[in-house]
């Protein structure tokens, strides 16, 4: 039913819509994902987010405060195609078990790590965790990494900004699994689950054209 329902919304949507929606689910990762904690500025999460969109990351973890919002002028509507988890100030223990529980390899990032991003294997599920420019990751956060890397530096800041590190890791780790024998695409039926997502976030009332066609389909194939 999934199938119909998808073949269908999918004919309401314009020519380039179809085009992206198509070609971005075959691209889409659950392989890489990226974990923030304690940013308080809402404009560097944002960036976070659109980097992770613009790599084909699908889920983005947030440990952030209650009055958390995207700033849509930065993340350029990525919050729309992204999975976003969120868990509140303090969470990190329960943000970290529930990545751990998924199958990921925490890495956390520090810019006094002698391991750099260059010398991550890819071959397992990756969740990367970034914390503050000016604190850095919590305690908490290192010690239930698994690895903890650096990003090469040259000049005499310490650090890169927060949405730059996360972008310049996902640059070399994306390439890294394009190039290797791991399977990083979604299943056929969590790309479908996702074409579906995405069909009611860009249709006008989407969810209430979701509900119509469902219903429509499901008498269709079963009438009374």
């Amino acid at each position: 039913m999934k199938k119909e329902i998808y073949a269908r919304l999918f004919e309401m949507l314009s020519d380039s819509k179809q085009h992206l929606v198509e070609k971005n689910a075959v691209r889409r990762t659950r392989h890489l994902t990226v974990a923030v904690e304690h940013l308080y500025q809402s404009h560097n999460t944002s960036a976070v987010i659109r980097s992770c969109d613009c790599f084909g990351l699908q889920d983005v973890y947030i440990i952030a405060r209650k009055q958390y919002k995207v700033n849509r002028d930065i993340a350029m509507g990525a919050g729309k195609w992204i999975t976003e988890h969120r868990f509140q100030q303090g969470e990190t223990a329960k943000c970290i078990n529930d990545i751990k529980a998924r199958g990921y390899k925490i890495v956390a990032t520090s810019p006094s790590a002698t391991k750099t991003i260059h010398d991550i294997s890819v071959e397992e599920p990756i969740c990367l965790f970034f914390g503050t420019e000016k604190h850095g990751l919590s305690d908490e956060a290192f010690q239930a990494a698994d690895e903890v890397v650096s990003i090469p530096m040259f000049g005499f800041t310490e650090s890169f900004n927060i949405s730059v590190s996360v972008a310049l890791c996902l640059q070399i780790l994306r390439r890294n699994m394009e190039l290797s024998s791991v399977n990083w695409q979604l299943s056929d039926e969590d790309q479908l689950d996702l074409k579906l997502q995405w069909c009611r976030n860009i249709l006008k009332n989407g969810e209430a054209v979701y509900e119509e066609v469902r219903k429509l389909v499901e008498m269709e194939m079963n009438p009374k």
